[in-house]
């Protein structure tokens, strides 16, 4: 089963689609299998980290930004070449096994939706097998 979302995003940020991709697989009604959360933009990616505390999220853009500062040099013309790296670094897709009808996470762990050159509507797919 493919499921597709949408979503409006701000400039930068990392969006909590936990709820979403778990509705995906309850509807999806597989019980034992794999879930992978795939992002189509290249300015844009998918990662796993703590939901608990909202600083987590600040502190990895905080330290993007530092791993990826804008540079003079870079020659893409569109002038976001920062998010393209940052888009490389988190990754376009993460892959969660399925146990007994659920998403196999840790204790803190969520699912985001990073954007790096917003805002933007932005789209993602999970694909339940």
């Amino acid at each position: 089963m493919l499921y597709e979302y949408n979503l409006q995003t701000p400039r930068e940020d990392f969006i909590n689609i936990t709820a979403k991709v778990k509705e995906a697989v309850r509807q999806s009604g597989v019980i034992d299998g794999i879930c992978v959360i795939y992002c189509p933009h290249t300015t844009a990616g998918i990662t796993i980290n703590e939901n608990a505390d909202p600083d987590v999220v600040t502190d990895m853009l905080l330290g993007l930004r530092k791993a990826f500062p804008d540079r003079r040099e870079f020659q893409h013309a569109e002038g976001n070449s920062t998010a393209h790296l940052k888009s490389s670094f988190t990754g376009a897709s993460q892959t969660v096994i399925i146990k007994e009808g659920g998403l196999v996470l840790g204790t803190w762990q969520g699912i985001y939706f990073c954007e790096f050159d917003g805002p933007r509507s932005r789209r993602f797919y999970v694909k339940v097998v």
